[in-house]
């Protein structure tokens, strides 16, 4: 039985994260303060006193949630990790986690990754809608037909658990997509509170500027193997993690799909670390016979 470490995404944050880490570990504080000037900005300020409002831009809640899962796990008592994911954003932690990426490396790709999506974002207005009690096939047939029928862009986006699937596309393709995934019987297909189409075509933009600074970091080998969102396989090669971590922008959150191969691969303790449960809920929904907890 393999213990599997798993980092959440976006989604996560909440006003005050981190701040007992700071006030109560010394490394965790060095860390911290090593963000702020790799930042530019005191990230760890709007952190521990922001509003939520504050957490919601994506330059800012794409860090803090990475900070918050990196710096958790770096600085508790743990078992060397048997297996590594995170959940779109969270690979970035999981890549720590495992040696491919540094601290410093990784939180300069995230801070690229959260101002390149920010402004793809602002380039055309686009959103995510959750679709729940619905087959997954049935999902991906109704975005491919309202792509078809309309020109409008809808895609799935992530799968995070049976039952539970967000799509992503422009506003007007996911409110057609959300009328007709209610008319097939979902139980909701509900337009989510985010920023723009995550996961989506509609990140292209913000592709090409992460494959720049990828390209330009170091990758090492990993200690274990790391089951990326695109791929949902075991991964150790780092030229496939990085291409991998390229493709995630504009490809599926394959959650669901991870999880599932971590389990055949011998997963049986799943730890969360970072901010919240998220995660932890959704091993558990994908498969009852794990074991979960926590590090936050």
């Amino acid at each position: 039985m393999k213990h599997a470490y798993v980092f959440p995404g976006q989604g996560s944050q909440f006003p005050g994260m981190g701040k007992n880490l700071y006030d109560t570990n010394a490394r965790a504080k060095e860390l911290f303060e090593q963000a702020n000037e790799i930042l530019g900005f005191r990230i760890s300020d709007i952190m521990f006193n922001g509003t939520e409002e504050d957490l919601k831009q994506t330059r800012v809640t794409q860090p803090a949630v990475f900070l918050h899962a990196v710096i958790a796990f770096l600085c508790s008592e743990h078992s060397q990790p048997e297996m590594v994911a995170g959940h779109s954003l969270g690979e970035f932690s999981a890549l720590v986690a495992n040696g491919v990426l540094s601290f410093e490396s990784a939180l300069r790709l995230v801070a690229v990754r959260a101002n390149a999506m920010q402004k793809a974002c602002e380039v055309q207005p686009s959103t995510m809608a959750a679709v729940l009690a619905l087959d997954d096939a049935k999902v991906e047939e109704i975005c491919a037909a309202v792509t078809a029928e309309t020109g409008e862009i809808v895609v799935p986006a992530n799968y995070n658990c049976p039952g539970q699937l967000v799509i992503s596309g422009t506003i007007k393709g996911v409110e057609i997509a959300c009328e007709r995934m209610k008319a097939a019987g979902a139980k909701r297909a509900l337009v989510l509170p985010v920023g723009g189409a995550f996961h989506s075509p509609l990140m292209a933009p913000a592709k090409e500027e992460l494959q720049a600074a990828i390209n330009t970091a170091t990758f090492n080998t990993p200690t274990c193997p790391v089951y990326q969102n695109v791929a949902a396989t075991a991964v150790t090669d780092p030229a496939t993690i990085k291409q991998n971590l390229i493709d995630q922008l504009t490809g599926a959150v394959k959650w669901t799909q991870s999880v599932q191969a971590m389990i055949a691969d011998g997963g049986h303790e799943f730890t969360e670390v970072g901010p919240g449960k998220v995660l932890q809920g959704l091993v558990q929904k994908i498969n009852k016979e794990t074991v979960v907890n926590g590090i936050g």
